[in-house]
């Protein structure tokens, strides 16, 4: 999945994609010891899905983070 594509996902959204990935990397990690994973390359794609999903909601948490607070009135009357 896309970059711009996730972000128009919500943060519930992206968190329940992301377990459900990574259950999802488990079964193959599983499938590759037992020797019946088809494609390897799943694994790596899968990976990188997790890591960009986490990338957006890493954005999004440092954009919040980012915003200037208001000032409050007894912070005003301090100064």
């Amino acid at each position: 999945m896309k970059a711009f594509e996730l972000r128009q996902l919500s943060d519930a959204e992206l968190i329940k994609r992301i377990q459900e990935e990574e259950e999802s990397l488990a079964n193959l990690h599983f499938q590759k010891v037992i020797n019946q994973l088809e494609n390897p390359m799943k694994l790596k794609l899968i990976r990188k899905d997790i890591a960009r999903m986490k990338t957006v909601l890493r954005e999004r948490q440092l954009k919040l983070s980012a915003t200037p607070q208001p000032v409050t009135t007894e912070q005003e009357k301090k100064v």
